[in-house]
């Protein structure tokens, strides 16, 4: 078992890399060949086409319509699948498009704006596939795309890792399923809606650094960070969070073309952000070519991957699913490790999928993690433990970084994503232990816990953690914030034996270390559902010291359907949740 640390940490920041590993860094930049045991191996070539699973439309490709709906008819329903599918259009004008978008499954346009590719015509998710039921369409995305939607208004009913990034609708937005049934959640970034947002049926949804012409209304958590035409902060009473500015982002990296040629644009950092990047034009930020990146394909396997990040390049990972037997190391400043179509990365031999380095402004993006059959003690970790460099001017960035475990087999991992290094952007994550699929199950499927985070002053914005044996969250980083936070406790917790921890009655989903003065949350909720034993009684949500630093702006508490009890929203402040056949609530602000 990986026990968490039980003392607050005494270390102090690294203001400078040092000369050493400056030169390091400076030499590594440039793509040389690798040595072993004196002779010379070959290169890892950069470059090459995007293979087999990108399909790139222009505005002349014979029966795009066509191609798009033999897509979407293998992947509509293939929730645990293994195809992997990006849908790129070049800059241009697309009539007559309805473009329904299945499980992993990505759509974007290739142009450096939204408005360089635009489709008259609609990006659709519905949930015909689960009789009108939202709540499992997960793991797919739409991106730099402008629609003008046949009927005024593009439905996008979506819940858990279906990011809304870089699009302009020129009319409404429905994020409800036909007929409106339940939908759980959801993320849009980056984005202009000229017309009015209608959640619904949508329980919650974190929107951030874009541009609404409205919203419809709210049913447990709509949380807004910088966005033009947000309702104005109301909670619980409509439950809008509403924050003028998002303190730090940065925009996820993504592919497009210059004339004919790929590069990847590496939007820059913003500080108290409002509205889209994309604005004026051409966002402000950075375009590498497709040779500076080794195109990762299905079949590629760590040790190559490594030696491409070594010798220079960054890492382009094509759609497909990629075991690997060893940790893929990125330990260069800047690199982007970028997935197209949810690209999917399985850890095999109990290995951790990915470390980084404690290295300024690596990007992570659009990548899913699914954990292996042998347990590993973590999948992603985020700089070395006691990682002290200040990267406060070019943080480490997860974008669209997911994990899961179970679901699609048997998995296992003490703890999903550890953060050490300071200053480190989350940016919409969803660490999903399976409640349903194949490989699950109380000890099928064990994950103690989902994030832990180490480093000071990380902020994590829309962030999903969900169903973990142990704690979801734990916060021992001074000066962490996060902006929105959805979470389900385990639903298959046999007893309340199971989850007992020590004389409190289960593990809080967001716990904030005693040893912490400073910490800030805002538009926090968690949910239960004990199913297996709707008698079971959680102590509360969230934990926290009392002290003036830690502050949280409207949390929540839900008991579904009476299934389990909240006693407390925080700590014991705050009613219990009961009730059967509702779907009592408790919310609170702390202090």
């Amino acid at each position: 078992m990986h026990a968490p640390p039980t003392a607050p940490r005494t270390r102090r920041r690294t203001r400078a890399l040092g000369f050493a590993a400056l030169a390091v860094a400076m030499l590594m930049s440039v793509p040389t060949a690798q040595t072993a045991f004196g002779e010379e191996v070959q290169a890892v070539p950069g470059g090459g086409d995007l293979g087999p699973n990108v399909h790139v439309f222009d505005p002349s490709t014979p029966d795009i319509q066509g191609k798009v709906d033999e897509i979407f008819k293998k992947q509509e329903s293939a929730q645990f699948g293994s195809d992997r599918y990006a849908l790129m259009f070049k800059p241009g004008t697309y009539d007559n498009i309805n473009a329904q978008i299945g499980f992993y499954t990505q759509i974007a346009g290739l142009g450096l704006n939204p408005n360089d590719t635009t489709f008259n015509g609609d990006v659709t998710v519905d949930a015909g596939w689960f009789d009108g039921n939202a709540t499992q369409n997960f793991w797919r995305s739409a991106e730099n795309l402008t629609l003008n939607p046949v009927n005024g208004t593009n439905r996008w009913a979506v819940s858990q890792a279906a990011p809304f990034r870089r699009m302009h609708v020129k009319g409404g937005l429905n994020l409800a399923p036909d007929g409106y049934g339940w939908a759980s959640g959801g993320y849009i970034a980056d984005s202009k809606i000229d017309g009015e947002v209608g959640p619904y049926s949508q329980q919650q949804w974190y929107t951030r650094d874009s541009s609404v012409g409205g919203w419809g209304n709210g049913v447990w958590n709509m949380t807004f960070s910088g966005v033009e035409g947000a309702p104005a902060n109301s909670f619980p009473e409509p439950p809008y969070t509403t924050l003028d500015t998002t303190p730090i982002s940065r925009e996820k990296p993504f592919l497009y073309l210059d004339g004919a040629d790929y590069k990847v644009f590496v939007p820059e950092k913003r500080e108290n952000a409002r509205g889209v990047s994309w604005a004026n034009g051409a966002p402000a930020g950075e375009s590498i070519p497709l040779d500076q990146f080794y195109v990762v394909k299905e079949g590629a396997d760590a040790a190559t991957i490594n030696a491409a990040v070594e010798q220079g390049l960054h890492l382009l990972f094509t759609p497909g699913v990629y075991h690997v037997d060893e940790t893929i190391n990125i330990n260069r400043a800047d690199t982007v490790a970028l997935g197209l179509g949810l690209a999917t990365i399985i850890p095999d031999n109990g290995v951790t999928a990915i470390k980084v380095g404690d290295v300024d402004g690596v990007k992570l993006a659009g990548l899913l993690v699914d954990a292996g059959p042998v347990n590993s003690e973590t999948l992603i970790e985020v700089g070395p433990e006691n990682a002290s460099a200040d990267h406060s001017a070019n943080p480490t960035s997860l974008q669209d970084v997911f994990v899961r475990i179970g679901g699609a087999g048997p998995g296992k991992a003490t703890t999903s994503i550890v953060v050490n290094s300071d200053d480190t952007i989350i940016d919409h994550t969803w660490v999903w232990r399976a409640d349903h699929g194949e490989g699950w199950g109380w000890e099928t499927n064990r994950a103690d816990y989902g994030v832990r985070v180490n480093g000071d002053d990380v902020l994590a914005t829309g962030l999903f953690v969900e169903h973990f044996n142990k704690y979801d969250v734990e916060w021992y980083g001074e000066r962490g914030r996060t902006i929105f936070f959805q979470n389900e406790k385990a639903y298959d917790a046999p007893n309340q034996e199971a989850i007992q921890n020590g004389d409190t009655k289960g593990y809080a989903a967001y716990r904030v270390d005693d040893s912490v003065e400073q910490h800030e949350g805002w538009g926090m909720g968690s949910y239960c559902y004990y199913n297996v034993d709707p008698s079971i009684i959680q102590g509360h949500g969230f934990k926290a010291p009392v002290k003036p630093g830690v502050k949280f702006h409207s949390l929540l508490v839900v008991s579904l359907g009476g299934n389990g009890q909240y006693e407390h929203v925080i700590n014991e402040v705050g009613s219990p949740t009961s009730g059967p056949d509702t779907i009592p609530s408790q919310v609170v602000n702390f202090p």
